[in-house]
């Protein structure tokens, strides 16, 4: 019985680290690559120092020929022929002697090339899964969303989109017949946390860009906004890495398929970009739009795969 369970064990081990090897393979074959490049050039350059031992041996021995013919010249034991076969043999051994020599830095830096193109291969097609796997989900969002809203109405789509609830706030105003100050109390829709999507990314003091006047935040990131959106008509798309970029974000591979077109013709999902900024049901951007907040949620209005529709 413990035979049997070692042999189980071993190969789940195995199976394990076979996994693993192939999830890093890109990682693992870049290195190799990266490795073997750096020791073809070091065996290319060692070889190189032999170089000169061949080549004055090589030359040594075609001056031997060509000596003994201006010498002895041509006879019926050593014929014209015979010194085109030497000379032949000479340079055929001096190839041989430098493929022997460059050989092994030639063929570490094509498999280490070969490295580098299979680990990019490997990374282009998983990209290529993963975008398409993306607009497969997006398209089952969508169209849960357009049965939600034919059966409860765009009002309630848009509470549970937002994670909107209500909330009583009370508010001091001045009656405008006898100008006394009163508080009443009023409801209003707000953004609960936690409503952000996957491209949202904070604006505080990580980012480059970041200051610690408000005001000054609050017009860097308008301008911005504006920058993209001149750069959107412009181009006609644009990625979420590039308006990273520009506000001083890192990029994300999710960043790298979501973003915005602009097609007059045929729109598709908004044609301008948007930070959030100026959500009012959001109470904490209220407070940044105010002056009251220095940093802010940044949260972005563009499409998933935004490639398929250029």
């Amino acid at each position: 019985m413990k035979n049997p369970e070692i042999v189980n064990k071993l190969t789940r081990s195995i199976n394990r680290v076979g996994m693993k090897i192939k999830k890093h393979s890109p990682e693992i074959l870049v290195v190799t690559g990266v490795v073997g490049v750096v020791a073809s050039t070091v065996m290319a350059c060692k070889a190189t120092t032999k170089l000169s031992g061949i080549l004055e041996e090589s030359k040594n021995n075609v001056e031997q020929i060509h000596n003994y013919i201006e010498k002895e010249g041509f006879s019926e034991e050593y014929t014209e022929e015979d010194s085109k076969k030497d000379l032949t043999i000479v340079y055929a051994h001096t190839a041989l002697n430098l493929v022997k020599l460059y050989g092994p830095a030639v063929v570490t830096g094509a498999a280490s090339i070969a490295c580098i193109l299979t680990s990019h291969k490997i990374m282009r097609s998983r990209n290529v899964a993963l975008a398409v796997a993306y607009a497969a989900s997006e398209k089952g969002f969508k169209e849960y969303r357009g049965r939600l809203i034919d059966r409860f109405g765009e009002k309630l789509d848009r509470e549970l989109l937002y994670n909107i609830k209500a909330k009583e706030v009370e508010e001091t105003v001045v009656d405008e017949e006898t100008g006394e100050e009163k508080v009443v109390k009023k409801v209003i829709e707000v953004a609960a946390p936690g409503d952000a999507s996957i491209y949202a990314r904070f604006f505080d003091e990580t980012c480059p860009n970041w200051d610690r006047d408000a005001e000054y935040n609050l017009m860097f990131l308008n301008q911005i906004q504006q920058a993209a959106n001149n750069k959107l008509q412009a181009q006609g798309h644009l990625s979420l890495n590039e308006v990273y970029e520009m506000i001083g974000l890192d990029k994300s591979r999710a960043g790298a398929f979501a973003g915005w077109i602009y097609n007059p013709k045929n729109q598709v999902g908004d044609d301008y970009v948007s930070f959030g900024i100026h959500d009012v049901r959001n109470e904490q951007k209220r407070l940044f739009v105010n002056g009251h907040e220095k940093s802010v949620l940044l949260d972005f209005n563009c499409i998933g795969n935004y490639a398929q529709y250029i």
